[in-house]
């Protein structure tokens, strides 16, 4: 199959296609990443999305892994997508560079998105894909009620209590990350950033000791995921010492999604239990 993609290359000149026009949709959407998946589920026409990624349906990954057991899969490689004839695909800046080269090769119109890192990324990212899919005002209307369930959860705190966010191999979500803004806006300090881990990093256990942190927050959804060296730390004897909360899906932050609210209730839950201890 790819052998007859790159005749294919090779025997015409590169073209791209040409640009959609604004007052037309795209008709054949094929998404290779999983967070493109998720917002195109949101957004899109059921008829629109020809094809998800693989991990769209996992639901250790995906938030929307019922919905988009609908849809057929591809494994992101440029012969099938190809294929599949479509007028837009959706990939990720972080998607492989040899797969954007050949699409691009092939004249397919492709929209990238950064993976988004804070909450004002996350808005743009829905503005953004309103737009490639042809439906801004209901990317308008999924943004207003974002918003307003984010400040609904907004309520200042009594105080802001310190957490670590932890996780396999002793790694510490920082600030700067999507993780760090949902704990930020959940009313939380985050203890990362007294050690200068503003993007995350890894926190040897001692330093989370001796940190003294009034909570542990934990990820839930992830058993079984990583190397079996790398998840013994979450089950060190002196974690069961301290307050440990996994009250946050991990299919809930991965991506930049209006489903990071799920998390941030679950987080505001918890910070508001420990205002009445």
């Amino acid at each position: 199959m790819l052998a007859v993609v790159l005749a294919l290359v090779a025997s015409a000149p590169a073209a791209r296609a040409e640009p959609t026009p604004a007052t037309r949709a795209p008709a054949r959407v094929v998404s290779m990443n999983l967070c493109t998946d998720q917002l195109a589920l949101l957004l899109a026409d059921p008829g629109q999305i020809v094809s998800l990624s693989y991990m769209a349906s996992d639901p250790s990954a995906s938030a929307m892994a019922a919905e988009a057991s609908a849809y057929p899969v591809n494994r992101g490689r440029a012969e099938e997508l190809y294929l599949l004839k479509p007028d837009l695909v959706l990939a990720s800046t972080f998607s492989s560079p040899g797969t954007l080269s050949m699409l691009d090769r092939l004249g397919l119109n492709v929209e990238t998105s950064p993976p988004g890192t804070t909450m004002d990324e996350l808005r743009a990212a829905i503005t953004d894909m309103g737009a490639a899919l042809g439906h801004p005002q209901r990317a308008a209307d999924l943004l207003a009620a974002f918003d307003a369930r984010l400040a609904e959860l907004g309520t200042p705190p009594l105080r802001r209590p310190r957490a670590a966010l932890y996780s396999e191999g002793s790694y510490a979500s920082g600030a700067r990350t999507l993780e760090g803004q949902v704990m930020q806006a959940a009313g939380f300090d985050n203890i990362a950033t007294e050690h200068g881990l503003d993007w995350g990093g890894r926190m040897p256990l001692e330093v989370l000791v001796m940190s003294a942190p009034e909570v542990v927050i934990t990820e839930t959804g992830r058993a079984g995921t990583g190397p079996a060296r790398a998840q013994a730390v979450l089950s060190h004897p002196v974690l069961a010492q301290m307050r440990r909360a996994d009250v946050v899906a991990h299919q809930d932050w991965i991506c930049a999604t209006p489903r990071v609210l799920d998390a941030v209730a679950a987080l505001t839950q918890l910070r508001r239990q420990m205002e009445r201890e």
